[in-house]
């Protein structure tokens, strides 16, 4: 059966499609916060109109009650198993990350402040709103294409396929739980920056420069995938609830650090495969000793 992916809408409201007067983007985001919190309080109210959806079904409306009680109940056990693998992770990456900056130079490395520029740079055109129906069409955008190409990864088609500034779907005949979250932990704009310079590279030799704007551009995608991820999730994601919603928090923040981790040691010349394990297998044995003293202290 075709299947198509819940359409994918930005709320309707005009004080959030009209430019007006002089406030900036943050009062907009808190004003569409408390609009949704009230929303959320009223039966019958329409509600969906505020929501960033995406879609699944061609042929039938998507029912957001598609778990049954037992499958979200291994899921929500499954989620609490990944915690300790989240906590190792994020444990490792800090004290890594920590380690190469404070006591390695990593920080005086070149890799590390044109990736910061273009963070930076990206962060602020975020929290000023400038360029803000670009950048959104261009977030839509890229969480389609990724939804498309985990589709085809997966051996799947797409018929139809639809982006814009007031949102986006596409229509597919597959989909499951790495297609319905590849959006939230892919950075898609990122990968491609990368695909393009490497083919690029492939035909041609570039100037020594073109590495550093390559980083600062990678800086700049990866961190304009972050924030519209993080401004996206709090917005009752159809993607989300398909799958469970805290399953799916707790998945997509493991792929999220384990990203990171990737680019850490890609990034930084004196880390190492080995190091960053050898580093995770330390912290596991010590949260293993902890949670075993902490049982035998309570029994």
């Amino acid at each position: 059966m075709s299947r198509r992916r819940k359409r994918m809408e930005l709320p309707k409201s005009k004080s959030r499609n009209k430019q007006r007067d002089s406030r900036g983007f943050m009062d907009h985001i808190r004003e569409a916060n408390l609009k949704a919190s009230i929303s959320a309080n009223r039966p019958l109210n329409g509600r969906s109109l505020r929501h960033i959806q995406a879609s699944l079904a061609e042929t039938q409306e998507y029912d957001d009650a598609t778990i049954n009680g037992w499958t979200r109940l291994l899921r929500w056990i499954l989620a609490l198993m990944l915690l300790p693998l989240c906590y190792l992770t994020s444990a490792t990456f800090i004290g890594q990350f920590s380690d190469e900056a404070l006591h390695k130079g990593f920080w005086h490395s070149k890799e590390f402040w044109f990736f910061a520029i273009g963070a930076l740079l990206m962060s602020g055109w975020f929290f000023t709103g400038l360029c803000r129906r670009l950048f959104l069409f261009l977030y839509v955008l890229g969480h389609e294409l990724t939804h498309a190409l985990f589709v085809y990864l997966h051996l799947g088609w797409v018929s139809d396929f639809k982006a814009s500034a007031d949102g986006g779907y596409i229509a597919t005949n597959k989909t499951n739980i790495l297609i319905s979250l590849s959006p939230y932990f892919f950075p898609f704009w990122s990968i491609a920056l990368l695909s393009i310079y490497g083919i690029i590279q492939l035909c041609t030799t570039l100037p020594p420069y073109s590495e550093d704007i390559l980083l600062g551009l990678t800086g700049a995608t990866w961190t304009f995938h972050l924030l519209w991820t993080l401004w996206m999730i709090p917005r009752d994601q159809p993607d989300l609830k398909e799958n469970d919603t805290f399953f799916s928090l707790v998945l997509i923040y493991l792929a999220n650090i384990i990203l990171l981790s990737v680019m850490l040691c890609f990034a930084a010349e004196t880390l190492t495969w080995h190091e960053f394990f050898a580093s995770w297998c330390i912290n596991a044995e010590n949260l293993y000793d902890l949670t075993r003293g902490y049982v035998q202290s309570v029994s």
